[in-house]
């Protein structure tokens, strides 16, 4: 029902979709992040090369995991 308000076009669709997406990616970004520290903090892996293969390798499980 149209109220007279012109700006209400400007929000996004659906539960506000680009705050749900942005929020996704800062916690995607922080779990890398932790994971990055936590390998290193642990001492879990000998080489740069090789923390950076599981780093890259978490990242891509994350992305392939859609909620």
């Amino acid at each position: 029902m149209a109220d007279g308000n012109f700006n209400r076009n400007i929000l996004p669709y659906n539960n506000y979709r680009s705050g749900v997406r942005a929020g996704r990616s800062a916690e995607r970004a922080r779990a890398v992040k932790l994971f990055a520290d936590m390998l290193a903090e642990e001492n879990l892996i000998s080489g740069a090369d090789e923390a950076d293969r599981l780093v890259q390798k978490f990242r891509n499980k994350l992305f392939e995991d859609k909620m």
